[in-house]
């Protein structure tokens, strides 16, 4: 099974929300792979407006060229459309977000006119069930300037290799480490100018009704906070930046901002207040 969607425009993310919620899913794999389900957009341009409040709820300084991280929220809606789409057969709701790695081969106008391709790959099974990839692809004249892959875990019961499930000692070792307060509200800032509105994200009241004592800051605020934050030493040329998604953050909270660079190498942690749960790992590296 395949399908191929060419939208005229980004739908709305909060429609395909409700879609989500009323969607029934089999949960369920037919056979070893997931269909191919691709969805395009041309002509893309980022809302001038969005893209600064975005800048000021980010930590990204004023630039002629748009942070690393904003491609991922002009393909946020493909993505929606594709876990939405009747042929994907895990609910929407419960997807746990896992790992993002994003690949910029040149810098982005802020304006710069954009075609993006989204498409599922997977899944793999790891110790807790089945992970799965969203593949995203962003080309300006012809050419890919900028790439992704959004890992999401699927939760099963008896799936994988309990080696899968070994803790690896960090042996990570940071020259620079801060100290972020991160405010209630920063989910619903990030919401507005995302438009992920996962419940788990907005109010204590509603993330409780998913099993969370209060709400949990987004993945990508917080790879984007630290991509801000180190936005001055980011390579010129091609780069990638990878993470890994821990613990969560529950809000409000105070965290650590720990790392380190050598040559064209960065590597960075967030870490509790105390500098020992684990919420986020991450490495830049040249290309």
């Amino acid at each position: 099974m395949s399908a191929t969607i060419e939208l005229d425009q980004a739908p709305s993310t909060l429609n395909l929300y409700l879609r989500a919620a009323t969607a029934k899913k089999s949960g369920r794999l037919q056979g070893d792979a997931l269909p191919k389900v691709k969805v395009c957009l041309k002509n893309v341009t980022a809302n001038p407006k969005k893209l600064a409040t975005y800048r000021q709820v980010c930590g990204f300084p004023v630039s002629g060229s748009m942070p690393v991280t904003y491609p991922h929220i002009l393909a946020f809606p493909l993505h929606m459309e594709i876990l939405v789409n009747p042929l994907f057969p895990f609910p929407l709701l419960g997807l746990v977000h896992v790992r993002n790695e994003i690949t910029q081969y040149r810098a982005i106008g802020n304006q710069e006119v954009l075609d993006i391709e989204c498409e599922l790959a997977g899944p793999h099974t790891v110790a807790k069930g089945l992970e799965f990839d969203i593949v995203t692809r962003v080309t300006a004249g012809g050419k890919v300037v900028w790439e992704s892959v959004s890992t999401n875990l699927f939760r099963t019961k008896g799936n994988g290799d309990k080696k899968d499930a070994e803790k690896k000692e960090d042996t990570f070792s940071a020259d620079h480490i801060d100290f972020w307060n991160v405010p209630e509200n920063i989910g619903r800032r990030y919401a507005k100018v995302s438009g992920d509105t996962n419940l788990i994200h907005i109010h204590a009241f509603t993330a409780k009704m998913f099993g969370f004592p209060r709400a949990i800051a987004h993945g990508m605020w917080s790879k984007a906070r630290a991509l801000g934050a180190l936005d001055s030493q980011l390579p010129k040329g091609p780069f990638r930046v990878s993470v890994a998604f821990k613990l969560p953050v529950f809000l409000p909270n105070k965290v650590q901002f720990l790392f380190t660079s050598t040559g064209d190498h960065t590597e960075f942690r967030i870490k509790d207040q105390q500098g020992v749960k684990p919420h986020m790992s991450g490495t830049i590296e040249s290309l």
